[in-house]
Formats: C-alpha cells, structure tokens, sequence
C-alpha cells in the first residue's frame, strides 16, 4: 500500500512541479537570442501592443499598452493594461522586471506574482527604439509592440517575416485594436 501511495503522488507530484518550473522559465527558447547591445532607459515609457499569441491573462482585452519604468534598485516596473470590454473597464497587471545577466542584453524576467518569473527578450529592435518583437520563455509567447497605436505595413510584415525564421506560429498572432482614450 505504501508503494501504491508513494507512486500515486509520484503521478500527480512530478508533473505538477514540472508545470511549476516550466512557467518560471526564465531563458529566451533555444536557437533565439535577445538583442544587444540594449539600452534600458531608452526602452522604458509606453509601448502600445500591436499583435499577440493569445494567453488566458489578455484573453478579450482590446487597447492594451504597457509602460516601464525603471526603479532606483536596478529593476524595471511593468504596468500591463487593457480594455475589457466584457467588464466595461480597464484591467491593470502591475509588475517588475530584472535583467539575466548582462544589462547590455535585453533578456528579463518579469514577475506578476510575487517570486514567478517568466522570460521577457527583446529579440527585435528599431534603431530609433519605435517598436519591438518580444518572446516568453517559449515559443508559444510573441508581442509586436510599437510607441504608436498602429505600425506601418513593411515593418509589421518584416517582422512577421522575421518571426516565422524564429520558428513562431505567426498563423495564430491575434492584432490589437486602439480605439478607446487611455481611460
């Protein structure tokens, strides 16, 4: 009987740790690496979501920005906020960021829930700092962001171009809307 309890809690123990661990994951996937050299200050401020894989926590959300910041210890705070328009009100995640390393290379962790972090890199990056391709920890998390509401059609369709060479299924990318005022 023991045995038997000992190999039920093995089934129900080990993949729900591997679950926990995999959701930490904090390095870019493998065969993509984050941009360098990266220029935090020159990052923060508000970017305006353009195009994402959906996920359960922007599931229905429209007009979605997020704001950095960085804060006098070295971290960056992360201010997510969308419309819901189910709710008829704006949702706002509040979160901070650390650099992996080198703060020349922009690969993060961000965290919304107290101590679990997720990987945050920077795999694309205009010069002039106007928009950005992000990836998760997996290839199953992709942003498009931008300093402006929309992006113009060659840089959005580059980057496309660019993600599918990454690997990421660019067939399930869902585009942002921006048509309401902050709020």
């Amino acid at each position: 009987m023991f045995s038997l309890r000992r190999i039920a809690l093995r089934r129900i123990f080990l993949p729900l740790a591997a679950l926990v661990l995999a959701g930490c994951a904090t390095a870019p996937p493998e065969g993509i690496t984050s941009v360098t050299p990266f220029d935090a200050a020159r990052y923060t401020g508000k970017w305006y979501e353009i195009a994402r894989l959906d996920h359960s926590f922007e599931r229905g959300l429209s007009d979605v920005s997020a704001r950095y910041r960085q804060q006098a210890d070295g971290s960056i705070e992360v201010i997510n906020r969308g419309f819901d328009a189910q709710k008829n009100d704006w949702r706002e995640a509040v979160g901070r960021a650390l650099f992996i390393g080198d703060t020349n290379r922009a690969s993060l962790k961000v965290s919304f829930f107290g101590p679990f972090y997720g990987g945050y890199h920077v795999v694309r990056l205009d010069p002039d700092y106007r928009w950005a391709m992000v990836v998760g920890p997996s290839r199953d998390y992709l942003w498009i962001l931008a300093r402006d509401k929309q992006l113009a059609p060659e840089v959005r369709d580059q980057l496309i171009r660019d993600a599918q060479v990454l690997g990421l299924p660019t067939d399930k990318l869902v585009w942002a809307t921006h048509s309401r005022s902050d709020g």
